[in-house]
């Protein structure tokens, strides 16, 4: 298995274009405050760990329906860097005062993007689905919650999100490294990935930090 730096040649096809940009709900507007508050950041910490343990269980499940097995591998090495993002996570929740390894789903747009994501069969469709879809996706939470919080008085949260964001970086840039040993992306989606693609990026709002019940 070759580990060095592999060129990425896709058919010209730029795998990094795609971009999303997500806004979390919260009653920051109602409560005149211009950040989150205890419980709404337990709130976001709970619906960014059930993204992560949904996509470490989505990988799970792809590894033994797979048939190729590098892409076995590359995925299993995915599933570990998931569970470690929720783990920490869940520990992160019972410090904002809430149940440890709490989880709250994310708005029901985004839930329905995931389960179609979930669906995908194809070898291909899943690693683009997974790397160029399910991955910047995630960033842009982290990076939506980053913009929302106080850097200074939720400082573990803080860390955990930059933590999240080097492992995704990280999980992409294994794919790349890989690319020579697992099957290349299509110069055109494929109708399945096409619309995992539209479902994620019209899913605007992830994550209700609201003081609502979940």
């Amino acid at each position: 298995m070759r580990k060095g730096k592999v060129e990425d040649t896709r058919r010209g096809r730029n795998r990094n274009s795609a971009t999303f940009a997500f806004v979390i709900a919260s009653d920051l507007q109602r409560s005149g405050s211009n950040t989150l508050d205890v419980k709404q950041r337990a709130n976001s910490v709970g619906t960014l760990r059930f993204i992560s343990v949904f996509l470490m269980e989505t990988l799970a499940r792809w590894v033994p329906t797979t048939p190729e097995m590098e892409v076995k591998m590359l995925l299993s090495r995915h599933v570990w860097r998931m569970a470690q993002q929720a783990d920490r996570l869940g520990r992160r929740a019972r410090e904002l005062r809430a149940p440890l390894h709490y989880s709250r789903p994310a708005r029901q747009d985004y839930m329905s993007a995931l389960r179609q994501l979930a669906a995908v069969t194809d070898s291909v469709d899943r690693i683009d689905a997974f790397h160029d879809v399910a991955l910047p996706a995630l960033a842009a939470v982290y990076k939506s919650y980053l913009t929302e919080t106080d850097r200074l008085t939720d400082e573990p949260t803080v860390i955990i999100c930059e933590q999240a964001l080097s492992e995704i970086d990280t999980m992409r840039r294994e794919r790349n490294d890989w690319s020579s040993e697992i099957p290349q992306s299509r110069s055109t989606d494929s109708p399945e990935l096409g619309a995992v693609r539209q479902a994620v990026a019209a899913a605007r709002e992830v994550i209700d930090a609201s003081n609502a019940a979940a």
